[in-house]
């Protein structure tokens, strides 16, 4: 199956924090950029920042496999060593995390690797990592 990229637009309170963010913490690269916005190659997706300082936050938090997880998220899933290096890089960074690097649904279809961050707008972002990509839509 070849996949093509995902586009994601998502409200941010500072540009530059953003830019600090997505680029010197997760490693994207900025693509185009205006005074509003500012597209990045999020692990080969299209995410744009959009500049919208009064957009409320998520005030939402679902229970999965006993975490909280936090809704709205986005992200992706990648090789369980980008994950782990990933993992590495945000705690360098001391990123705090909504749900620490761990392996959920263990021993069960859908076994993932799972971490849960936000940027610094306060956008959850889930990374996840499956040793068998197979897995992905199991039940």
């Amino acid at each position: 199956m070849s996949l093509r990229p995902f586009h994601l637009a998502f409200p941010v309170h500072d540009l530059a924090a953003a830019r600090a963010f997505y680029i010197g913490v997760l490693g994207c690269r900025e693509g185009r950029s205006s005074p509003d916005w500012i597209d990045f190659d999020f692990f080969g997706h299209q995410i744009v920042a959009h500049l919208a300082p009064t957009q409320p936050r998520d005030a939402a938090v679902n229970h999965v496999d006993g975490m909280g997880v936090p809704v709205p998220h986005f992200g992706v899933v990648l090789t369980p060593e980008a994950f782990d290096a990933l993992a590495e890089r945000l705690r360098a960074a001391r990123v705090r995390f909504d749900v620490e690097p761990t392996t959920r649904f263990r021993g069960e279809p859908g076994e993932q690797s799972t971490m849960f961050f936000r940027d610094p707008s306060g956008n959850a972002i889930e990374m996840k990592a499956f040793a068998s990509l197979g897995s992905l839509f199991a039940t």
